[in-house]
């Protein structure tokens, strides 16, 4: 396949085809930028393609201390620590952080890892409906009243959904998390670059004194790879010394670290600004010309736009459509999901032209496979 942008190469049934991206969560299309390739030879040629080690021993380079230092600036946070994936990040993140004695209240839909860290630390973990602030204050309420003088009560929610493209009332959590003495996590994956001022993150523009620790990704509108946490410098240390898939990990590309550099500065530049704006006059677009075509469409104003299709069999049907005519969407459907749909992603890199051509291309699937209300 060819390098990740709005057009690719792709092998579909047995033959190379060329198509449209739009599954791709390179939001601001970054992936192949001219500056970030440039970032990542000049630091190939500087540290070399490997590590070597884990962090702790001789892997952590100049290029992932100046990664962490820049994310720590740009994200006003007085610390941070790189991992080599988000999946590990939130594993180490929560199984490190959390104990038996704790009380963890995570969203229904909240990420894979995320529910994943939580248990295997060990603490009580109960889930609260999908966004629903009012049950997460009830929640919260429930453990106040039942707490231990050793109990700790954690809020771990994504900002952004990666399955459904909404997102969490942060100011909401913050605000219930400080009345009930509570912490709170965000897993930024989805919303880091493109979302908030500069591209900080939907955790930027939380007014509360409860600042939230936060995961985020570096392999999606970064355009790299890798992940990181920003916290304190007290719970960066701590994960530092306990953090067991950071210690055992060799530490990820210095060359990688440091084309992610150029992506964390491109992304608060002028540049970024307008790649941000070009993205959301994309969603825009193609959300408009949806509802012009009169199919479902979940809300969301994120990169990641929801065509609900209840039928398994007619989801698929869609999918393969679509990339018969040179359009690349996946179908999600269960066990990942609950209800089969089409995950369809917008970037900054897209035209008008594209996005035109992907509505032409549900129009067609709408012929020849219709939806129905009771469809979706």
């Amino acid at each position: 396949m060819s390098p990740q942008g709005a057009r690719v190469e792709r092998v579909y049934q047995s033959k190379k085809t060329q198509q449209y991206n739009f599954c791709s969560n390179d939001y601001l299309g970054l992936a192949a930028h001219p500056k970030i390739l440039a970032a990542l030879q000049a630091g190939a040629e500087r540290w070399g393609v490997g590590s070597g080690a884990s962090h702790l021993v001789c892997g952590h380079s100049y290029a992932h201390q100046a990664l962490e230092e820049a994310i720590a600036a740009w994200l006003q946070r007085p610390a941070v620590l790189s991992f080599s994936s988000g999946f590990s990040a939130n594993l180490a993140l929560l199984q490190t952080l959390l104990t038996s004695d704790d009380l963890v209240l995570e969203d229904k839909l909240n990420h894979a890892s995320l529910l994943d860290g939580a248990r295997i630390s060990g603490a009580k973990v109960l889930r609260y409906r999908h966004l629903d602030v009012a049950h997460l204050q009830m929640r919260l309420q429930q453990a106040t009243h039942q707490a231990k003088a050793s109990n700790v009560t954690w809020v771990v929610t994504d900002g952004v959904f990666s399955m459904d493209g909404d997102q969490a009332d942060l100011e909401a959590y913050s605000q219930l998390c400080q009345v009930a003495n509570a912490h709170l996590i965000v897993d930024e994956a989805h919303s880091l670059g493109v979302l908030g001022t500069r591209g900080q993150g939907l955790a930027a523009d939380v007014t509360s004194a409860q600042t939230p620790i936060i995961m985020g990704t570096l392999g999606k509108a970064l355009g790299t790879s890798g992940a990181f946490v920003a916290a304190s410098t007290h719970v960066i240390e701590y994960l530092r010394q306990f953090a067991r898939p950071y210690i055992y990990t060799t530490a990820s590309s210095p060359a990688l670290a440091w084309a992610t550099c150029a992506s964390v500065h491109l992304v608060q530049s002028e540049e970024g600004a307008e790649l941000r704006a070009q993205l959301v006059r994309n969603i825009q677009d193609f959300r408009q010309g949806v509802q012009a075509l009169g199919l479902p469409l979940a809300a969301s104003t994120t990169s990641i736009q929801i065509l609900p299709i209840a039928d398994v069999n007619t989801c698929l049907r869609w999918s393969q459509i679509l990339a018969q005519a040179g359009v690349w969407v996946a179908a999600i459907r269960p066990p990942t999901v609950a209800q089969a749909r089409l995950r369809i992603t917008l970037s900054a890199a897209h035209t008008q032209e594209q996005i035109h051509w992907l509505l032409q291309a549900l129009a067609r699937c709408q012929q020849l496979y219709p939806l129905s209300i009771g469809d979706v």
